[in-house]
Protein backbone atom coordinates (compact mmCIF):
# COMPACT_ATOMS: atom_id res chain seq x y z
CA UNK A 1 0.00 0.00 0.00
CA UNK A 2 2.74 2.40 1.34
CA UNK A 3 4.57 1.63 -2.26
CA UNK A 4 1.23 2.21 -4.26
CA UNK A 5 1.04 5.51 -2.67
CA UNK A 6 4.58 6.28 -3.33
CA UNK A 7 4.45 5.59 -6.90
CA UNK A 8 1.55 7.87 -7.71
CA UNK A 9 2.60 10.66 -5.69
CA UNK A 10 6.08 10.88 -7.42
CA UNK A 11 4.63 10.77 -10.63
CA UNK A 12 1.80 13.19 -9.27
CA UNK A 13 4.41 15.45 -7.93
CA UNK A 14 6.73 15.36 -10.93
CA UNK A 15 4.34 16.45 -13.63
CA UNK A 16 2.49 18.80 -11.44
CA UNK A 17 6.44 20.54 -10.94
CA UNK A 18 6.90 20.15 -14.94
CA UNK A 19 3.28 21.30 -15.75
CA UNK A 20 4.02 24.90 -12.90
CA UNK A 21 7.51 25.30 -14.31
CA UNK A 22 5.67 27.29 -17.31
CA UNK A 23 5.04 30.22 -14.42
CA UNK A 24 8.94 30.89 -14.70
CA UNK A 25 9.05 32.10 -18.03
CA UNK A 26 12.18 30.28 -18.84
CA UNK A 27 12.61 28.62 -22.03
CA UNK A 28 13.32 25.40 -20.78
CA UNK A 29 9.82 25.20 -19.00
CA UNK A 30 8.36 25.35 -22.13
CA UNK A 31 9.45 21.69 -23.04
CA UNK A 32 8.67 20.91 -19.77
CA UNK A 33 5.29 22.31 -19.94
CA UNK A 34 4.71 19.63 -22.92
CA UNK A 35 6.19 17.01 -21.25
CA UNK A 36 4.27 16.91 -18.06
CA UNK A 37 1.88 14.17 -19.22
CA UNK A 38 4.94 12.30 -19.12
CA UNK A 39 5.47 10.88 -15.47
CA UNK A 40 1.82 9.96 -15.22
CA UNK A 41 1.12 7.84 -18.47
CA UNK A 42 4.44 5.63 -17.11
CA UNK A 43 2.80 5.45 -14.10
CA UNK A 44 0.22 4.33 -16.29
CA UNK A 45 1.47 1.93 -18.54
CA UNK A 46 3.98 0.74 -16.40
CA UNK A 47 2.09 0.33 -12.52
CA UNK A 48 -2.16 1.06 -13.99
CA UNK A 49 -4.24 3.53 -14.56
CA UNK A 50 -4.85 3.77 -10.76
CA UNK A 51 -1.64 4.96 -10.08
CA UNK A 52 -1.54 7.76 -12.58
CA UNK A 53 -5.69 8.62 -11.48
CA UNK A 54 -4.60 9.21 -7.72
CA UNK A 55 -1.34 10.63 -8.71
CA UNK A 56 -3.18 13.44 -11.10
CA UNK A 57 -6.06 13.72 -8.61
CA UNK A 58 -3.08 14.83 -5.93
CA UNK A 59 -1.31 17.04 -8.23
CA UNK A 60 -4.23 18.70 -9.24
CA UNK A 61 -5.19 19.09 -5.64
CA UNK A 62 -1.86 20.87 -5.01
CA UNK A 63 -1.55 22.98 -7.86
CA UNK A 64 -5.08 24.33 -6.93
CA UNK A 65 -4.15 24.92 -3.43
CA UNK A 66 -0.74 26.68 -5.10
CA UNK A 67 -2.03 29.05 -7.60
CA UNK A 68 -6.09 29.00 -7.99
CA UNK A 69 -8.83 27.12 -9.47
CA UNK A 70 -7.85 27.60 -12.75
CA UNK A 71 -4.41 26.21 -12.59
CA UNK A 72 -6.15 22.98 -11.15
CA UNK A 73 -8.95 23.12 -13.63
CA UNK A 74 -6.44 23.02 -16.72
CA UNK A 75 -4.37 20.48 -15.15
CA UNK A 76 -7.02 17.91 -14.80
CA UNK A 77 -8.46 18.62 -18.05
CA UNK A 78 -5.18 18.96 -20.02
CA UNK A 79 -2.82 16.61 -18.73
CA UNK A 80 -4.47 13.98 -15.99
CA UNK A 81 -7.17 12.84 -17.84
CA UNK A 82 -5.37 12.41 -20.90
CA UNK A 83 -2.94 10.66 -19.32
CA UNK A 84 -5.10 8.13 -17.12
CA UNK A 85 -7.31 7.24 -19.91
CA UNK A 86 -4.32 6.82 -22.92
CA UNK A 87 -2.46 4.59 -20.38
CA UNK A 88 -5.92 2.60 -19.34
CA UNK A 89 -6.37 1.90 -23.37
CA UNK A 90 -2.46 1.23 -24.14
CA UNK A 91 -2.97 -1.65 -21.79
CA UNK A 92 -6.23 -2.76 -22.99
CA UNK A 93 -7.09 -6.22 -24.39
CA UNK A 94 -9.44 -8.98 -24.71
CA UNK A 95 -8.55 -12.80 -25.37
CA UNK A 96 -9.30 -14.16 -28.66
CA UNK A 97 -10.36 -17.21 -29.76
CA UNK A 98 -7.41 -19.58 -31.07
CA UNK A 99 -6.57 -23.45 -31.67
CA UNK A 100 -8.27 -25.30 -28.95
CA UNK A 101 -6.76 -28.66 -30.34
CA UNK A 102 -3.33 -27.60 -29.47
CA UNK A 103 -1.62 -27.07 -25.94
CA UNK A 104 -1.42 -23.23 -26.00
CA UNK A 105 0.59 -21.90 -23.07
CA UNK A 106 -0.46 -18.45 -23.00
CA UNK A 107 -3.98 -17.03 -24.56
CA UNK A 108 -3.97 -15.01 -27.72
CA UNK A 109 -4.33 -11.53 -27.28
CA UNK A 110 -6.11 -9.02 -29.31
CA UNK A 111 -4.54 -5.30 -27.87
CA UNK A 112 -6.42 -2.27 -27.93
CA UNK A 113 -5.65 -0.38 -32.11
CA UNK A 114 -2.75 2.08 -31.88
CA UNK A 115 -5.43 3.72 -34.24
CA UNK A 116 -7.89 4.19 -31.75
CA UNK A 117 -5.45 5.69 -29.36
CA UNK A 118 -4.52 8.37 -32.21
CA UNK A 119 -8.47 8.57 -32.55
CA UNK A 120 -8.58 9.03 -28.40
CA UNK A 121 -5.84 11.58 -29.09
CA UNK A 122 -7.45 13.39 -31.50
CA UNK A 123 -10.51 14.06 -29.12
CA UNK A 124 -8.21 15.23 -26.11
CA UNK A 125 -6.86 17.72 -28.66
CA UNK A 126 -9.19 19.34 -29.41
CA UNK A 127 -11.13 19.22 -26.30
CA UNK A 128 -8.18 20.96 -24.72
CA UNK A 129 -7.88 23.40 -27.30
CA UNK A 130 -11.47 24.54 -27.06
CA UNK A 131 -11.40 24.65 -23.44
CA UNK A 132 -8.23 27.18 -23.76
CA UNK A 133 -9.96 29.37 -26.32
CA UNK A 134 -13.19 29.65 -24.12
CA UNK A 135 -10.70 30.64 -21.31
CA UNK A 136 -10.61 34.11 -23.88
CA UNK A 137 -13.93 34.56 -24.40
CA UNK A 138 -17.55 32.77 -24.96
CA UNK A 139 -18.07 33.47 -28.38
CA UNK A 140 -16.21 33.61 -31.72
CA UNK A 141 -15.95 37.28 -31.62
CA UNK A 142 -14.23 37.88 -28.12
CA UNK A 143 -12.04 35.31 -28.80
CA UNK A 144 -10.55 36.40 -32.02
CA UNK A 145 -9.75 39.68 -30.09
CA UNK A 146 -8.44 38.67 -27.47
CA UNK A 147 -6.12 37.00 -29.86
CA UNK A 148 -5.35 39.81 -31.68
CA UNK A 149 -4.55 42.43 -28.69
CA UNK A 150 -2.43 39.53 -27.60
CA UNK A 151 -0.27 39.02 -30.65
CA UNK A 152 -0.76 42.70 -31.57
CA UNK A 153 1.19 43.50 -28.03
CA UNK A 154 3.69 40.78 -28.79
CA UNK A 155 4.81 42.10 -32.07
CA UNK A 156 4.85 45.98 -31.42
CA UNK A 157 7.27 45.10 -28.45
CA UNK A 158 9.42 43.69 -30.83
CA UNK A 159 8.86 46.32 -33.49
CA UNK A 160 7.59 49.62 -32.52
CA UNK A 161 7.38 50.96 -35.75
CA UNK A 162 4.26 48.74 -37.06
CA UNK A 163 3.03 48.67 -40.48
CA UNK A 164 -0.23 47.81 -42.30
CA UNK A 165 1.81 44.50 -43.03
CA UNK A 166 2.29 43.59 -39.20
CA UNK A 167 -1.75 43.93 -39.22
CA UNK A 168 -1.92 41.94 -41.97
CA UNK A 169 0.20 39.43 -40.47
CA UNK A 170 -1.66 39.32 -37.12
CA UNK A 171 -4.83 38.26 -39.06
CA UNK A 172 -3.34 35.63 -40.28
CA UNK A 173 -1.80 34.33 -37.41
CA UNK A 174 -5.07 34.94 -35.42
CA UNK A 175 -7.12 32.75 -38.19
CA UNK A 176 -4.08 29.74 -38.20
CA UNK A 177 -3.89 30.16 -34.17
CA UNK A 178 -6.61 27.36 -32.97
CA UNK A 179 -5.15 25.36 -35.75
CA UNK A 180 -1.63 25.71 -34.68
CA UNK A 181 -2.56 24.66 -31.25
CA UNK A 182 -4.42 21.77 -31.97
CA UNK A 183 -1.28 20.11 -33.59
CA UNK A 184 1.07 21.21 -31.35
CA UNK A 185 -1.01 19.93 -28.65
CA UNK A 186 -2.06 16.39 -31.04
CA UNK A 187 1.80 16.04 -31.77
CA UNK A 188 3.02 16.47 -27.64
CA UNK A 189 0.27 14.12 -26.49
CA UNK A 190 1.44 11.37 -29.33
CA UNK A 191 4.96 12.01 -27.92
CA UNK A 192 4.11 11.74 -24.35
CA UNK A 193 2.38 8.36 -25.17
CA UNK A 194 5.22 6.93 -27.16
CA UNK A 195 8.10 8.34 -24.49
CA UNK A 196 6.69 6.49 -21.96
CA UNK A 197 5.94 3.30 -23.71
CA UNK A 198 9.31 3.35 -24.37
CA UNK A 199 10.74 3.52 -20.51
CA UNK A 200 8.04 1.24 -19.35
CA UNK A 201 9.16 -1.19 -22.03
CA UNK A 202 13.01 -0.27 -21.45
CA UNK A 203 12.42 -0.90 -17.58
CA UNK A 204 10.44 -4.43 -18.37
CA UNK A 205 7.42 -3.11 -17.25
CA UNK A 206 5.51 -2.98 -20.64
CA UNK A 207 2.89 -5.60 -19.79
CA UNK A 208 1.56 -5.89 -24.00
CA UNK A 209 4.19 -6.47 -26.62
CA UNK A 210 5.21 -3.92 -28.60
CA UNK A 211 2.48 -2.39 -31.86
CA UNK A 212 3.06 -2.68 -35.18
CA UNK A 213 3.18 0.79 -35.93
CA UNK A 214 3.53 0.78 -39.45
CA UNK A 215 0.23 -1.15 -39.31
CA UNK A 216 -1.29 1.97 -37.84
CA UNK A 217 -4.58 3.09 -39.12
CA UNK A 218 -7.59 5.46 -38.45
CA UNK A 219 -10.97 3.81 -38.34
CA UNK A 220 -12.81 3.45 -41.50
CA UNK A 221 -15.63 6.52 -39.95
CA UNK A 222 -12.65 8.83 -39.22
CA UNK A 223 -13.10 9.90 -42.84
CA UNK A 224 -16.75 10.80 -42.50
CA UNK A 225 -16.09 12.50 -39.39
CA UNK A 226 -13.82 14.52 -41.07
CA UNK A 227 -16.22 15.52 -44.14
CA UNK A 228 -18.62 16.53 -41.51
CA UNK A 229 -16.24 18.52 -39.78
CA UNK A 230 -14.82 20.50 -43.14
CA UNK A 231 -18.40 21.18 -43.90
CA UNK A 232 -19.36 22.88 -40.24
CA UNK A 233 -15.39 24.82 -40.80
CA UNK A 234 -17.60 27.30 -42.79
CA UNK A 235 -20.48 27.82 -39.94
CA UNK A 236 -18.56 31.44 -39.16
CA UNK A 237 -18.97 31.86 -35.44
CA UNK A 238 -17.55 29.76 -32.34
CA UNK A 239 -18.89 26.23 -34.21
CA UNK A 240 -16.68 27.60 -37.35
CA UNK A 241 -13.60 27.55 -34.91
CA UNK A 242 -14.32 24.36 -32.83
CA UNK A 243 -14.72 22.49 -36.58
CA UNK A 244 -11.42 23.82 -37.62
CA UNK A 245 -9.91 22.61 -34.63
CA UNK A 246 -11.45 19.40 -34.99
CA UNK A 247 -10.10 19.56 -38.50
CA UNK A 248 -6.84 19.80 -37.63
CA UNK A 249 -6.74 17.05 -35.19
CA UNK A 250 -8.15 14.48 -37.75
CA UNK A 251 -5.86 16.25 -40.09
CA UNK A 252 -2.89 15.41 -37.95
CA UNK A 253 -4.43 12.07 -36.73
CA UNK A 254 -4.05 10.88 -40.68
CA UNK A 255 -0.69 12.41 -41.18
CA UNK A 256 0.64 10.55 -38.48
CA UNK A 257 -1.02 7.26 -40.62
CA UNK A 258 1.06 8.36 -43.59
CA UNK A 259 4.15 7.57 -41.73
CA UNK A 260 3.01 4.69 -40.98
CA UNK A 261 2.27 4.24 -45.03
CA UNK A 262 6.20 6.48 -45.55
CA UNK A 263 7.44 3.41 -43.51
CA UNK A 264 5.69 1.02 -45.13
CA UNK A 265 6.17 1.70 -48.49
CA UNK A 266 10.40 2.47 -48.34
CA UNK A 267 10.70 -1.03 -47.02
CA UNK A 268 12.19 -2.20 -50.38
CA UNK A 269 14.49 0.67 -51.00
CA UNK A 270 18.20 0.00 -50.36
CA UNK A 271 19.00 3.70 -48.98
CA UNK A 272 15.59 3.45 -46.99
CA UNK A 273 17.19 4.75 -43.61
CA UNK A 274 18.34 7.96 -45.80
CA UNK A 275 15.59 8.77 -47.25
CA UNK A 276 13.30 8.32 -44.03
CA UNK A 277 16.19 10.98 -42.03
CA UNK A 278 16.00 13.25 -44.91
CA UNK A 279 12.14 13.10 -45.38
CA UNK A 280 12.03 13.53 -41.42
CA UNK A 281 14.75 16.50 -41.30
CA UNK A 282 12.62 18.01 -44.12
CA UNK A 283 9.60 18.16 -41.93
CA UNK A 284 11.23 19.22 -38.48
CA UNK A 285 12.68 22.02 -40.32
CA UNK A 286 9.84 23.20 -42.67
CA UNK A 287 6.81 22.17 -40.80
CA UNK A 288 4.54 22.53 -43.67
CA UNK A 289 5.58 19.56 -45.69
CA UNK A 290 3.42 17.68 -42.82
CA UNK A 291 0.39 18.63 -45.05
CA UNK A 292 2.15 15.74 -47.74
CA UNK A 293 2.07 13.20 -45.17
CA UNK A 294 -1.60 13.58 -44.57
CA UNK A 295 -2.49 13.46 -48.26
CA UNK A 296 -0.77 10.29 -48.06
CA UNK A 297 -2.39 8.71 -44.53
CA UNK A 298 -5.78 10.18 -46.62
CA UNK A 299 -4.40 8.48 -49.93
CA UNK A 300 -4.09 5.14 -48.17
CA UNK A 301 -7.34 5.06 -46.14
CA UNK A 302 -9.36 5.06 -49.34
CA UNK A 303 -7.14 3.49 -52.26
CA UNK A 304 -4.91 0.87 -49.74
CA UNK A 305 -1.39 1.66 -50.30
CA UNK A 306 0.17 -0.04 -48.05
CA UNK A 307 -2.39 -3.35 -48.48
CA UNK A 308 -1.59 -3.69 -52.08
CA UNK A 309 2.50 -3.02 -51.58
CA UNK A 310 2.32 -5.66 -48.66
CA UNK A 311 0.28 -7.96 -51.34
CA UNK A 312 2.83 -7.76 -54.29
CA UNK A 313 5.66 -8.33 -51.74
CA UNK A 314 4.05 -12.03 -50.71
CA UNK A 315 5.60 -15.01 -52.52
CA UNK A 316 3.29 -16.42 -55.09
CA UNK A 317 1.35 -19.77 -53.88
CA UNK A 318 2.78 -23.08 -53.89
CA UNK A 319 1.78 -25.14 -57.06
CA UNK A 320 -0.94 -27.52 -56.51
CA UNK A 321 -0.16 -30.76 -57.29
Amino acid sequence: MMAFALIALVAGLASALMFASIVSGALISLVLFYLSPLPLMVASIGWGPLYASLGGIAAAIGLGALFGLPYCIAFAVTVALPAWWLGHLALLGRQVAGDTSAAVTEPEMEWYPVGRLLLWIAGFATLTTVAALLTLGTDADSITGTLRRGLTRILRATDPQASSETDQLIDALVRIAPAAATIVSMTTLTLNLWLSAKVTATSGRLRRPWPDLMSAELPPMTLAALCVALAFCFAGGLLGIAAQIATAALMMGYAFTGFAVLHTLTLALKSRAFWLVSIYAVIVVFGWPVIAMAVLGLADAVFGFRMRFLRSRQPPPLPTP
